[in-house]
């Protein structure tokens, strides 16, 4: 069945033992760059002026999977990914938990934020040099740092992939990352049509219970 198919690549995405690795750019390998210091700073001027962030994902896991969606951000803490309409699945932040809204089953999951690496991206004051590492790149306009905590190895790694651009926060854009469990189950979210900074109301982030009646945030 086809609804079936999506089930397992949300769930990676939710999986409080997550990962990112590069994606859509050259390939990178393990190791410290040369100015590991200014791009770290770089990265954390970004997240910080990273208010809100629009852009288009497209999500595919080890075997080949794919669903694609709207993804929507908001500082502190707040991101909802939308996925495409037959898949019935809608994941959101609130700050405090991530959800997995599953709209065919009428199931609800939430796991605390604070077990993923995706608070990487939605905790602009988490200080990247006391848990990030900068990996090498084959493009200098390309920076990947990995972020791991190595006190809960359970929770996984997450590298984020930036591309250097003037027009956007801090001088990066996000591109994407890639999620890999403590199993090396493989996600990868590639981001496209990045809207920095733009108006996003809170309802934004609101979603319909399928257990009952009304939204809920």
């Amino acid at each position: 069945m086809l609804k079936s198919r999506f089930k397992p690549i949300a769930a990676a995405l939710l999986a409080t033992s997550m990962i990112a690795a590069p994606v859509a750019v050259p390939s990178a390998a393990f190791g410290q760059q040369a100015n590991p210091g200014g791009d770290l700073a770089q990265v954390s001027r970004h997240l910080k002026a990273m208010q809100s962030l629009r852009a288009g994902f497209t999500q595919t896991d080890r075997n080949g999977q794919t669903l694609s969606g709207t993804l929507t951000l908001k500082q502190p803490g707040k991101i909802r990914f939308e996925y495409q309409k037959d898949a019935q699945l809608l994941v959101v932040s609130d700050g405090r938990a991530l959800t997995m809204i599953d709209y065919q089953v009428k199931q609800v999951q939430r796991w605390p934020i604070r077990n993923s690496p995706l608070g990487a991206l939605l905790d602009p004051n988490r200080d990247l040099t006391q848990y990030g590492k900068l990996l090498t790149t084959n493009d200098p306009d390309v920076v990947s740092v990995e972020v791991r905590d190595p006190k809960r190895p359970e929770y996984g790694v997450i590298t984020l992939i930036f591309t250097r651009s003037a027009s956007a926060p801090g001088g990066l854009s996000l591109v994407g990352w890639v999620a890999l469990d403590s199993q090396n189950k493989r996600t990868t979210i590639r981001l496209s049509g990045q809207q920095y900074n733009v108006a996003v109301a809170d309802s934004a982030f609101a979603w319909t219970d399928p257990r009952a009646k009304g939204p809920r945030r």
